[in-house]
């Protein structure tokens, strides 16, 4: 059987509920042991409305409020994962401007997962704003300022990334504006409900099953391969992820305390680097590998590419070293490595197993032969 990266996503949803680390309890429990505490039942229970859904952190926000004993709404195009939560209700419409079947609705709060042109956070704010509670808009990291974002700078004095024209709507959502545009979702947001009303979560590297990209399971595909290993950068480089299994549970917390604010959804709780990520998730593949830290500088020289790692040249490190503080303050807290490893494994060999037939590992990272090749360059270099 062949299938496609569309097929990939959905079946990785599927792996994931089977292998438990999404449903019912066990992600609630995973939260809480995390913490050292055991699981509390929600201060009330929530009427939620969700922006989205059926992406990638959607279905473990969703997942999770369910556990807890809320009640959940759905409102997209009804296109992506139809036959996801066939018992939750589900709302057709579209951010563009097909809002009317949100329109004399009341909920708690709004979590909107699915907000990436300004336009569509005002349309869904101004409409949203007398019969809700409260909106959590779920932004990016990328919404600060990539020249002026310095190390672990409080998320209340770090600077907005800006774009020419804010009316600007001809990129893809994921476009080379993206954290401009989530900057003005923000401002766009917090004007119509006000700062006691909004809460903004801004993530950095999601992971964890389910991730649609090969960022982090690139290493461990790599390391069962075996060899020499090419890393980019320093040792020493700083590096943060987030399994969005955490960040979910902590989103939904959120709204069950009802907590304003601007927080950042990274991890691990304190910083690790390069060589923690790479020897870390290698701990947990039997094979016969080196690593050689190949430094930034002669990567740029050669043209040799990243390849869309967690690793960033020093002209981004501020965004590998964002602050945390105050959301490990408000309950988020972090699988360690070796699960997130782990689950992600047993995910993909389910996948592959089921026919999955892409070249896994290479959609992030370099391809054999051209990590060969730099491999070689730098050693004729030293």
């Amino acid at each position: 059987m062949t299938t496609s990266r569309r097929d990939f996503v959905r079946l990785s949803t599927t792996a994931g509920a089977a292998l438990g680390a999404l449903g019912g309890g066990a992600l609630d429990l995973a939260a809480s042991e995390a913490l050292g505490t055991a699981p509390s039942p929600p201060p009330r229970r929530l009427k939620i409305l969700v922006l989205g859904g059926t992406g990638f952190i959607g279905p473990h926000e969703i997942r999770f409020a369910l556990s807890r004993g809320h009640e959940v709404t759905m409102f997209n195009r009804g296109r992506s994962n139809p036959e996801l939560f066939p018992d939750v209700e589900r709302l057709i419409g579209d951010r563009a401007g097909e809002l009317d079947s949100l329109r004399g609705r009341q909920w708690d709060v709004v979590v909107d997962n699915s907000g990436f042109y300004p336009r569509h956070a005002r349309l869904s704010a101004e409409l949203l704003e007398p019969n809700v509670g409260m909106y959590l808009f779920v932004s990016s990291i990328s919404a600060y300022d990539p020249t002026s974002l310095q190390p672990l700078q409080h998320p209340d004095e770090a600077p907005y990334a800006t774009m020419e024209d804010p009316t600007d709507e001809s990129e893809s959502p994921y476009g080379p504006s993206y954290g401009a545009r989530k900057a003005l979702c923000e401002m766009e947001i917090m004007e119509i409900m006000g700062p006691d009303r909004t809460t903004l979560v801004r993530p950095g590297l999601i992971t964890g099953p389910g991730d649609p990209t090969d960022r982090l399971r690139h290493w461990f595909t790599r390391v069962e391969r075996g060899g020499e290993i090419l890393v980019p950068g320093e040792p020493s480089d700083p590096v943060q992820w987030i399994d969005a299994r955490d960040l979910s549970a902590w989103i939904v917390r959120l709204m069950e305390d009802g907590t304003p604010g601007r927080f950042n959804g990274v991890g691990p709780r304190t910083l690790k680097t390069a060589a923690d990520l790479v020897h870390g998730m290698a701990s947990a593949i039997d094979s016969e590998r080196t690593f050689t830290f190949v430094p930034w500088s002669f990567m740029q020289e050669n043209e040799i590419p990243a390849g869309y790692l967690p690793m960033a040249p020093p002209v981004v490190a501020g965004y590998r070293q964002v602050y945390n503080a105050n959301s490990v303050e408000s309950g988020l807290s972090f699988r360690t490595l070796a699960e997130i490893t782990r689950d992600m494994y047993d995910e993909y060999v389910t996948i592959a197993n089921a026919g999955y037939e892409e070249n896994w590992g290479l959609r992030a990272g370099l391809s054999r032969e051209d990590e060969a090749a730099a491999l070689e360059l730098w050693r004729q270099s030293l």
